[in-house]
C-alpha cells in the first residue's frame, strides 16, 4: 500500500460528532462520497470553510445543497497581503507604492464586502478562518492581516456568526485584536496552537478551542498540554483535511473520516471515555456554530 494512499475507515464512533473544520473543496473525490465515509463513522456534520472568495462561495453553494455542511466564509490571512500588495507569493512585503497601496486597499475592501454578503446566508454559519498568521506572512503584510481582521470580527457580530480564527505564530496578538475590538459571543480558535496558559486565557474568555490531528504528533506535547487543561464545554474537533492527518497517518491524506482517531487520542489526554468527550464535542459544536 502507498505511503500516500488513503487511510483506512477506523472504528465508528458511538456518539455522533461534527468535523468543525474541513476543506472539501481540497480533497479528492465528491462531496457526497466525503460526506458517506464521515456519515459511515459517526461524522454526521462538517463546517467547510473558504479561504478566498472563490472558496467562500463554493463553501456556501455547498452548504445550501447539503444538509449535514455548514458553511464558513473568509478570507484567509495569508490572503488579505496577496490582495493589498498584488503579491502572488506568501512573503507579503510587496514593494510599497502609494498608487499600488490604494489600489489594493480598494481591491480588500471589495473582497470584505463580497464576504459580509456571504455571510448574511443562512447556511452561511461563521466568519472565518480570519485572524494572523505569522509564519507565511512577513512584516510587510501584517498590516494588511490586522486590518482584514478587524473587518472580519465586525462582520461576525454584525451578523451574529460565530468567528472562526487562524492564528499561527501570532498569539498575543490575535487576542489582543480580540480584546480590542470586542470578540464575537461565539469565536472558535481553529487547529488550536497556544499552550496550556493560553488555552487558560481563552477558557476565560469563553473562547471555544478546536483540536486537529497535531495533538497526536509525538511533538506535540504542549498542545496535549493545553487540551488536559481546557474545559471539555470548550473542546471542539477538526481535520483541517486535507492537512494535518493524525499518527498513525501522518503524511496521508487527511478527511471527515478520520475524526475518530483524534478524537480517541483527545479523550486519553483527558482522561474521559469516548462516548462522554463525543456526547459534549458535538453539543459544543452545535452551540459554537449555532445549527
Amino acid at each position: 500500500m502507498s505511503s500516500k494512499s488513503a487511510p483506512p475507515l477506523p472504528e465508528p464512533l458511538g456518539v455522533p460528532v461534527a468535523d468543525s473544520h474541513t476543506h472539501l473543496d481540497m480533497q479528492e473525490g465528491t462531496v457526497e462520497e466525503a460526506l458517506a465515509r464521515a456519515a459511515a463513522v459517526g461524522v454526521t456534520a462538517v463546517v467547510q470553510v473558504g479561504c478566498d472568495i472563490k472558496g467562500s462561495r463554493w463553501a456556501a453553494e455547498t452548504a445550501a445543497a447539503h444538509d449535514s455542511v455548514h458553511a464558513a466564509v473568509a478570507l484567509h490571512p495569508n490572503e488579505a497581503p496577496r490582495i493589498v500588495h498584488g503579491d502572488q507569493g506568501t512573503g507579503g512585503g510587496g514593494s510599497r507604492h502609494g498608487a499600488r497601496d490604494a489600489g489594493g486597499d480598494s481591491a480588500l475592501d471589495d473582497a470584505l464586502t463580497e464576504i459580509d454578503r456571504l455571510a448574511a446566508l443562512p447556511q452561511v454559519r461563521a466568519v472565518g478562518e480570519t485572524g494572523l498568521d505569522f509564519f507565511r506572512t512577513g512584516p510587510g503584510g501584517v498590516a494588511a492581516q490586522e486590518r482584514s481582521f478587524r473587518a472580519h470580527i465586525e462582520i461576525a457580530k454584525r451578523h451574529g456568526k460565530a468567528l472562526v480564527i487562524h492564528d499561527r505564530e501570532a498569539h498575543a496578538d490575535v487576542l489582543r485584536i480580540l480584546a480590542e475590538e470586542g470578540a464575537p459571543e461565539r469565536t472558535v480558535f481553529h487547529c488550536y496552537s497556544g499552550d496550556a496558559e493560553m488555552a487558560e486565557v481563552c477558557a476565560a474568555a469563553g473562547y471555544f478551542m478546536s483540536f486537529a490531528g497535531n495533538v497526536t504528533f509525538k511533538n506535540a506535547q504542549p498542545l496535549r498540554d493545553a487540551l488536559a487543561v481546557a474545559p471539555a464545554e470548550l473542546v471542539l474537533v477538526e481535520t483541517d483535511a486535507p492537512f494535518l492527518t493524525p499518527a498513525p497517518y501522518r503524511g496521508r491524506p487527511n478527511a471527515p473520516y478520520l475524526i475518530p482517531v483524534t478524537l480517541r487520542a483527545m479523550a486519553a489526554v483527558k482522561g474521559l471515555d469516548e462516548d462522554t468527550l463525543a456526547a459534549a464535542i458535538s453539543a459544543n459544536t452545535a452551540r459554537a456554530f449555532d445549527y
